[in-house]
């Protein structure tokens, strides 16, 4: 089973950017997709983008796309998330996980802590 732990987030005013990683550990990180989803308060948790085990395939959410950029690191077993134009609605607990297949976020079942990101008007 993997282990994942995020870090990166952080305050910042909109407009920012900010850049996220999730260090992986315990698997076989070349072998899983990996994903980012956020959960903002009151609201269910959401998919943001994920990338396939050799990136040769990205996936994005309406809301991220043009402004995110997700990439992958398989020698350093690290995920990027950045994060550029930064908007207030864009406020959550970022997830970092690993999954099976990049195009079905259902799939994706190990999950970090999260961090928090927050973005000021």
């Amino acid at each position: 089973q993997v282990q994942l732990v995020e870090s990166g987030g952080g305050l910042v005013q909109a407009g920012g950017s900010l850049r996220l990683s999730c260090a992986a550990s315990g698997g076989t990180f070349s072998m899983y997709a990996m994903g980012w989803f956020r959960q903002a308060p009151g609201k269910e948790r959401e998919f943001v983008t994920t990338i396939s085990w050799s990136a040769g395939n990205t996936y994005y959410a309406d809301s991220v796309k043009g402004r995110f950029t997700i990439s992958r690191d398989n020698a350093k077993n690290t995920v990027y998330l950045q994060m550029n134009n930064l908007k207030p609605e864009d406020t959550a607990v970022y997830y970092c996980a690993a999954g099976r297949y990049a195009g079905v976020p259902s799939s994706f079942r190990s999950w970090g802590p999260g961090t928090q990101v927050t973005v000021s008007s």
